[in-house]
């Protein structure tokens, strides 16, 4: 058995459950304290107020003394575990009663694969259901990278997806979500790379092509499957049968046809120039791989093949001889010191009043002693440093787009892994880099030309697979055109073609367009779509000194085309396939429509494309959006979905990006199921962690987990994901408000335990549109289920999710259990039932349960079972397959103004249960009087006289007229300017014992404000903070003086109860 949080575990479905405590009749009569009870409760009575007493002031003292701890154990819950026996595929049995308490694993049992074999998820299932609205809904799921397993920030974007993909056929649409999973080329790679080398100490090029490539399909199966379980268990509805691989021979037929199309369009060309190189994986890399570090000043940083740590952060002034001038020289400021062989020119801006004597001379090169001319340029900035810049075309694309203006020719000096290039001399050839460096650095002080080294505040591009320090190389490689498509996907946008939100994203979209340059889209990987592009050895390109190369769908093909191309017969060619892949990122960007079956015309492209919806994270909209953008509309001629909604980061509560070296990285299976801290630990060791990271990452899962993690379940932390805005900035997640959620779930299961006992076994429900409401509170929740209904649906509408999830929060927790429950258990408990609140609460359930299934399936789907079966016929076979409950068919139970007059109930419910807890009243039910100066106000508690003594936990309840004295001994709170609340005290408080335990109360908040009073005012939300709990402190500090005044009234008016 695997590692579980230690927790009592029961089988289920072998045993009948507890039946639900029996509910207590609620006295409405009042309790008088002097009213001949034995002296033993008395006395026992008195030693609980002393024993609270001593509690109170204890720990008053001890609050001092002892330091809070750092974070709270969590309780651990029973688990019951469904044990019925129930094939894969067979639905489960809820013939049982239910489980006392909610536990997730019971409710997440056998739900999930009956599911699947009953098609539910297949668009052409629902087609036949009866509420189809014969609209087509489609998205796909951004497929998750193979390189291991999905971590909470996929969790948000599946529950997000899900949700509307839930809604939307549950509604009648026909609904398709595409699963798949992306190859992730240089990840995947790397990862693999590094677990041969852990395992068998072995390199890729020991193996060879493709037997390297056999081991990365291997590891693929095994990851592939792991991430397919992950969406499984987060109840994601996708069409399996539709799933899609990045790599597989219907997305390869779809990339090559893609760049062939695009070579043919003049869109796809082949030039030299700078690329992003990572030099430990030996690739050009996307700009999304690469991460830049802000450095403040000095750095050491360790780097991939490198045998010292690395100086960063510092500027080294290099003097630069003026040609002819022995004395005279130019001073210039680099970072990188390693690049000074590859200098060509130094330049100053035109306008620079200490260089105008200088223009149109030579400096001699402090390395090599070569002449270089010192140009003018009014890109250099003449205040920052010197003044004065070198130029280093061939590994800087500012120094190359400089280079270019003035003819200069580049010249590289660092090879593609990371040593310095022959072009450097023997002296420093095949030195890594960075050793290069010093070296250089040592030339410079013999001769005389270092004028100095400064701290210096730096932005430095890492490679984020490698870590190693990304360098700008010349390099021959295949790029994608941009300029036509990015105008167009800007367009887009402008026009309101293309909807993006939250729309303040538009910005960034319009400009990150309006620069984009030609994509870069070869990789010098093995793993990945190989570029069907072949040179033609031997063949002189159009260009000096460049290759001549042909593009084809199959090598017969581009024989077809070399031959054309060079006026020979085919046979007599050699061709040479590019060993290179394309980006990861050139596939991506097809999948919206690759995965629908193009190039081919398929009924799934004909019918699902465009998208309806792409749903994905903010920080793929412009690497992964914006490329879809244009890819789809270029080669489909149609956009590939005209709505994109963009969720936030997940971030760990303390704001700091997921990452697998800081141990914050969540596995959501982990929340679902509860971990152990030991669990979490193995976790780590099991990975790709080097021992540095590794040390780091351990350290902080035992800071953050002590106690390990708790089961949560899946709905849960689906509701909880779901909860947060897009508008709310990064989403900073914490176990303890997936926990919430937990404890919300087992509210909505109590509820229903409550209901299904309250129904009774015969019990026939009504047609929803039949029921009527026979008493002010059934009218009352029906308002408030219509309403939620409402909201729901305009969460749904706007994809403001949000909206949806807190409503539903609300009825569930603050509207049905809170006081629909309570106000309704003594009418049921007692007495022939009356016949309205029974099928009131199965309205609830039923509609509360359809509104709450997109969010919380499994949940939803094993209490919707339960529910007894209506008149009408047969119901849907799965609430995920029932009607959504539109607003306007709840419009008619509506009452806004019935929902107003009951908030000002709720209000002296409040009231009363503030008097009740300020005179410690745990059992007595006093009587209460209401009393408003507003006649026709009297009118709004009068219908709910009943309700209110019940929910304020009191005896009788009535009014007193307008203008009548206030009852003597009894206690008083003002509910709003008119209307006074009154409860009976007389002979139900011991003023005596009761006076001391409000003075330490007293003593509690006086200590709080004061501590408060002593702080340093703070500025914004802290201090906004501060001022509510003063003002929160100083009301509950005055409330506890007047009831002590009138306590010390109590005790004047009448003398100490005697004992009998």
């Amino acid at each position: 058995m695997p590692h579980l949080p230690r927790a009592s575990f029961r089988p289920w479905g072998l045993r009948p459950s507890r039946g639900l405590p029996g509910s207590h009749a609620l006295s409405t009569q009042s309790e008088p304290y002097g009213t001949p009870t034995s002296r033993r409760n008395r006395e026992a009575k008195q030693k609980r107020l002393r024993e609270k007493q001593a509690a109170l002031e204890a720990g008053l003292a001890g609050k001092s003394k002892a330091p809070a701890e750092s974070s709270k154990a969590w309780t651990p819950k029973e688990i019951v575990l469904y044990e019925l026996p129930t094939e894969p595929g067979e639905k489960k049995d809820v013939s049982r009663p239910l489980p006392a308490a909610y536990s997730p694993r019971y409710v997440e049992a056998a739900w999930y694969p009956w599911w699947v074999r009953e098609g539910f998820f297949k668009p052409e299932y629902q087609t036949r259901l009866p509420q189809s609205t014969g609209e087509t809904f489609s998205m796909c799921i951004p497929p998750p990278n193979v390189t291991g397993s999905l971590h909470v920030g996929h969790a948000l974007t599946v529950a997000i997806q899900d949700a509307l993909v839930r809604w939307h056929r549950m509604r009648g649409d026909c609904v398709l979500w595409v699963p798949g999973s992306d190859h992730a080329g240089i990840a995947t790679q790397a990862v693999v790379e590094k677990q041969l080398w852990k395992e068998r100490g072995l390199r890729r090029h020991e193996l060879g092509r493709e037997d390297f490539l056999r081991e990365v399909w291997k590891w693929k199966e095994e990851k592939g499957g792991e991430i397919c379980g992950q969406l499984r268990a987060l109840g994601a509805s996708l069409d399996w049968d539709r799933e899609c691989f990045t790599m597989d021979a219907g997305s390869s037929v779809a990339v090559t046809e893609a760049f062939v199309r695009l070579h043919k369009a003049g869109l796809l060309y082949r030039s030299r120039q700078l690329v992003n190189w990572s030099c430990a994986l030996r690739s050009a890399i996307s700009d999304v791989e690469v991460e830049s570090r802000s450095l403040p000043g000095p750095t050491e940083l360790r780097l991939p093949g490198c045998p010292t740590p690395v100086s960063f952060g510092l500027l080294v002034s290099v003097a630069f001889p003026v040609d002819g001038e022995p004395d005279a020289e130019v001073v210039v400021g680099t970072t990188r010191p390693e690049t000074l062989p590859g200098d060509v020119a130094v330049a100053v801006h035109p306008d620079d009043a200490r260089y105008t004597h200088l223009h149109g001379r030579h400096l001699r090169h402090p390395l090599t002693g070569q002449l270089l001319p010192l140009v003018t340029d009014s890109a250099v900035q003449p205040h920052v440093g010197t003044g004065a810049v070198k130029v280093t075309p061939a590994h800087s694309p500012a120094d190359a787009e400089l280079g270019a203006r003035h003819g200069l020719r580049p010249l590289s000096v660092i090879a593609e892994d990371g040593t310095m290039a022959p072009a450097c001399g023997d002296w420093l050839q095949g030195l890594h880099r960075f050793v290069a460096r010093e070296k250089i650095l040592s030339a410079l002080r013999e001769r005389g030309l270092l004028r100095g080294l400064q701290s210096h505040p730096m932005v430095l591009p890492i490679c984020s697979r490698s870590g190693d320090v990304v360098e700008y190389l010349l390099k021959s490689q295949w790029f994608v055109r941009c300029r036509e498509m990015a105008a167009r996907a800007a367009q887009a946008v402008e026009s309101g073609a293309l909807e993006l939100s939250p729309s303040f994203h538009q910005k960034t979209w319009q400009l990150w367009f309006s620069r984009t340059e030609d994509w870069c889209v070869s990789r010098q990987l093995w793993w990945g779509h190989r570029i069907p592009a072949y040179l033609l050895v031997g063949e002189p390109g159009k260009g000096h000194g460049e290759d001549c190369w042909v593009v084809g769908r199959t090598e017969a093909e581009a024989r077809e085309a070399a031959a054309a191309l060079t006026g020979r017969p085919g046979a007599e060619l050699t061709l040479e396939r590019d060993p290179d892949v394309l980006d990861t990122w050139f596939s991506s960007a097809l999948f919206p429509f690759s995965s629908l079956g193009w190039p081919q015309q398929t009924p799934d492209l004909t019918r699902f494309y465009p998208l309806s919806l792409l749903e994905t994270g903010s920080d793929l909209l412009l690497f992964w959006v914006g490329r879809m953008v244009m890819l789809g509309t270029q080669l489909t001629g149609q956009l590939p979905f005209s709505k994109v909604l963009l969720h936030s980061m997940v971030r760990d509560r303390q704001g700091r990006k997921m990452s697998k070296s800081l141990g914050n990285v969540l596995d959501p299976r982990d929340i679902i199921r509860g971990a152990e801290l030991q669990v979490l630990q193995e976790k780590l060791r099991d990975g790709n962690l080097d021992p540095t990271e590794l040390a780091i990452a351990a350290a902080a899962q035992r800071k953050d987990f002590p106690h390990g993690i708790p089961e949560c379940g899946t709905d849960a932390l689906r509701f909880a994901l779901c909860s947060h805005g897009a508008l709310a900035g990064d989403l900073h997640l914490s176990v303890s408000e997936v926990l919430s959620s937990r404890h919300f779930c087992n509210k909505v299961w109590n509820a229903l335990r409550f209901i299904f006992s309250a129904l009774g076994e015969n019990f026939t429900p009504q047609p929803a549109e039949e029921l009527c409401p026979t008493s002010p509170m059934d009218a009352w929740i029906l308002s408030r289920l219509a309403r939620t209904a409402r909201e729901c649906e305009r969460g749904f509408l706007t994809r403001e999710l949000p909206l949806a999830t807190h409503a539903l929060h609300h009825f569930w927790l603050h509207s049905l259990c809170d006081v629909y429950l309570e106000a309704v258990k003594p009418g049921l408990s007692h007495g022939p039932r009356p016949p309205g609140p029974p099928q009131v609460l199965f309205c609830c359930a039923d509609v509360g349960l359809r509104l709450m299934a997109p969010f919380m399936p499994f949940l939803a789907e094993e209490l919707w079972q339960r529910l007894p079966p209506g008149p009408g016929g047969p119901r849907a076979p799965s609430i995920s397959v029932a009607p959504y409950p539109s607003a306007q068919s709840l419009e008619r139970w509506h009452r806004p103004e019935l929902e107003r007059r009951f908030s000002r109930v709720q209000e002296a419910v409040q009231a009363l249960r503030a008097l009740r807890a300020t005179y410690q009243l745990t059992k007595a039910r006093p009587r209460v009087l209401l009393q408003s100066s507003e006649p026709g106000e009297q009118g709004v508690f009068e219908a709910f006289l009943e309700p209110l003594g019940t929910l304020g936990r009191c005896g009788a309840v009535g009014l007193l007229p307008a203008g009548a004295a206030a009852p003597s001994g009894w206690a008083q709170a003002p509910l709003s300017d008119s209307v006074q609340v009154y409860m009976e005290l007389q002979g139900l408080v011991d003023p005596q014992a009761h006076l001391p335990l409000l003075a330490a109360r007293r003593h509690k908040l006086q200590k709080q404000l004061d501590g408060l009073m002593a702080r340093t005012p703070s500025e914004g939300e802290a201090e906004a903070r501060r001022q509510q709990r003063l003002s929160s402190l100083h009301l509950e500090l005055s409330k506890l003086d007047q009831a002590a005044s009138h306590l010390r009234q109590l005790m004047a008016a009448s003398p100490s109860p005697r004992e009998p």
